[in-house]
């Protein structure tokens, strides 16, 4: 299977609009004390009256036998901003 280039990559729509999600999900998770990077993320796909809504979760990788120390950020496509902010227990 060929390497998808760049150019490939920016024609995609869903592509683009997933990493216009995280990265506007990354800025509020670092804003909130969470390092993404550190985290193990998870995207999800949610439908809203005004459209596609991408839900992405960032999760202690060490999670095994632990709670708390989630952060779930909603990001609206059509917007391109983030709706709303969850902290895990």
């Amino acid at each position: 299977m060929p390497a998808i280039t760049l150019e490939e990559m920016q024609q995609d729509h869903l592509v683009m609009s997933v990493a216009r999600a995280l990265a506007l999900a990354n800025e509020a998770a670092l804003a909130h004390g969470t390092e993404p990077a550190n985290s193990l993320v998870s995207i999800t796909e949610e439908t809203s009256p005004t459209g596609r809504l991408w839900r992405i979760h960032y999760g202690p990788r060490d999670y095994i036998g632990r709670r708390g120390g989630d952060l779930i950020v909603f990001v609206d496509e059509r917007s391109e901003a983030v709706q709303r902010i969850i902290r895990g227990q």
